[in-house]
C-alpha cells in the first residue's frame, strides 16, 4: 500500500489533519484529523509502500506497548485510511 499522491499532514495549532493538495482537490468533507500516534505512523510512512506490519512494528518501536494491541491499532489505521480513500494498493 501507499498514501496517495496529493495528500499531505499538515500541524494546525494542536491539531494535525491530512487535506489534499491544490485548490481542484479540495474536498473539507473528506479531512482526516489524526491524533500524535496517527501522525507519527503517517510522517514513517508518507512516500513509503507498507502495509499492516510495517505499522505495527512503528507502534512497537515508538511505544511501549505489546504485539496483539499494536496489530490490532495498526489495522483500525490502514481501514480508516481505506475508508477516507487515502491509500493505494501498490
Amino acid at each position: 500500500m501507499k498514501i496517495k499522491e496529493g495528500f499531505k499532514l499538515h500541524d494546525i495549532g494542536s491539531e494535525c489533519i491530512v487535506v489534499a493538495e491544490g485548490d481542484s482537490m479540495i474536498d473539507y468533507s473528506s479531512i482526516l484529523s489524526l491524533n500524535e500516534s496517527g501522525a507519527i505512523i503517517w510522517k514513517a510512512i508518507e512516500g513509503e509502500d507498507f502495509d499492516v506490519d510495517t505499522i505495527t512494528q512503528i507502534l512497537l518501536d515508538e511505544y511501549e506497548i505489546n504485539e496483539e494491541t499494536a496489530a490490532a491499532d495498526a489495522a483500525d489505521f490502514v481501514e480508516s485510511l481505506l475508508e477516507a480513500d487515502l491509500i493505494i494498493e501498490s
